[in-house]
């Protein structure tokens, strides 16, 4: 699924419900916070050697999957409301890091 066919989904899954009133970016970007505090608990006091071990786990792995999809939709519905198309902002990104850190000039 590409940005524009997930961006779609979710605001169809939103506007069905109507939310829409209440994702505001104002909102938005709070609400895409704390998703991302709460991905962060699983990885609190954890060494990475222990995060890795925890992954293994289904159940671990699908609640961190969870808060991954939570931070996602709610980054990707900011996105729509500010008119930001996700596939540009990430390809521009990308080019403007690529000049910043040019793999020639890594590990000099």
């Amino acid at each position: 699924m590409d940005f524009r066919e997930l961006e779609e989904k979710l605001v169809a899954f939103r506007d069905a419900r109507g939310w829409a009133e209440y994702h505001k970016p104002k909102n938005l970007a709070i609400s895409a916070a704390v998703e991302l505090g709460e991905l962060l608990e699983h990885f609190q006091w954890e060494s990475d050697w222990e995060i890795l071990k925890a992954i293994k786990d289904p159940a671990k792995k699908e609640a961190i999957a969870d808060e991954i999809a939570d931070v996602i939709i709610y980054l990707t519905l900011l996105a729509h409301e500010l008119g930001i198309d996700l596939g540009e902002a990430v390809e521009r990104k990308l080019r403007k890091n690529g000049e910043k850190y040019p793999v020639e000039k890594i590990g000099e």
